[in-house]
């Protein structure tokens, strides 16, 4: 609704990158720079400063830039104020999750959450969680959904469930008889790890260093970014690794992996991650609450079942 040229500034005003207002406002970066050159005509006077492959604000810019965001600021609460009235949830989410929770979390709760609010358009970014984190701070998604604890202060972090990671081997492997595999067992075969930055990553090498090892004691044979990937690399005979129970449950009904319980037990919060601001779209504050509920239900499901 507010001039279009603004709302390109005010984005590449908060990111200080064409690229990355680029990829934000979903437009070609030729496009982001028009609509800037647009606004700096307007005005007759340079927004920013662009030197090398970096850009900063000019003092002009700084003051349009305060003003833009108490601009889109009001707007929100307005189009708050509007759909809190008629009852009318719709608009555009920008969703980051990790990948196992995108993979084995997200698609019932989101279908879900489609039926009952069928005019939110939720476009989902698939990364890890330091990238995820990542995005957060940069206002690139709305909220995230990570596997591994967040240290940034000017996030609020809200834990949905705690996940539980267990050793898989494949069937013919010799600890696929175990009810349980010590930490020391298991630097005594070859690992297949996931790639740096991971949540799980991060979280299975603080649990080595709880048993005074760290991942260099591991024999990692292979680093991988897909979970579907290492799930294949283990069936393979390849090694062996620690994933989320939630990852493997039809690959042991098929009979592809086994799964050993570690000792001592593992697990990591699944959590929701979003800014410390004084408002969020009404679309957010409903998916949240939506979340909050699924979470609910799962854990006492999943207490029922035990």
């Amino acid at each position: 609704m507010a001039d279009r040229r603004l709302q390109v500034f005010h984005t590449v005003a908060r990111l200080l990158s064409f690229t990355k207002a680029a990829e934000a406002l979903h437009m070609t970066q030729p496009a982001v720079t028009f609509q800037i050159r647009q606004l700096e005509e307007y005005f007759n006077t340079r927004l920013f400063d662009r030197t090398h492959n970096r850009i900063s604000l000019t003092e002009v810019g700084e003051e349009v830039y305060e003003y833009a965001k108490t601009i889109f600021e009001q707007y929100a609460l307005m189009e708050n104020t509007v759909k809190e009235m008629t009852g009318s949830i719709n608009g555009v989410l920008m969703i980051g999750a990790s990948t196992t929770i995108a993979e084995y979390l997200l698609p019932v709760l989101l279908g879900d959450f489609k039926i009952k609010y069928p005019e939110v358009h939720i476009r989902l970014k698939v990364s890890n969680t330091d990238e995820i984190v990542s995005m957060l701070e940069n206002n690139v998604i709305d909220l995230g959904l990570v596997e591994a604890p967040v240290s940034n202060k000017n996030l609020v972090v809200e834990l949905c469930r705690m996940d539980q990671l267990v050793a898989i081997v494949p069937p013919a492997h010799p600890l696929a008889e175990q009810d349980e595999v010590s930490v020391s067992e298991l630097v005594a075969h070859p690992y297949i790890s996931r790639e740096e930055g991971s949540g799980t990553r991060e979280v299975i090498t603080e649990y080595f260093n709880q048993a005074n090892l760290s991942s260099d004691d591991l024999n990692i044979v292979m680093e991988l970014g897909s979970l579907e990937a290492i799930k294949g690399a283990v069936a393979a005979g390849m090694g062996i690794s620690i994933l989320s129970r939630a990852a493997i449950h039809k690959d042991l009904q098929l009979g592809l992996l086994k799964e050993v319980n570690l000792n001592p037990s593992l697990e990591r919060p699944f959590s929701f991650v979003y800014q410390k601001q004084k408002f969020r779209l009404l679309a957010i504050e409903e998916l949240l609450k939506f979340s909050r509920n699924y979470c609910s239900s799962y854990t006492t499901s999943t207490n029922t079942i035990s």
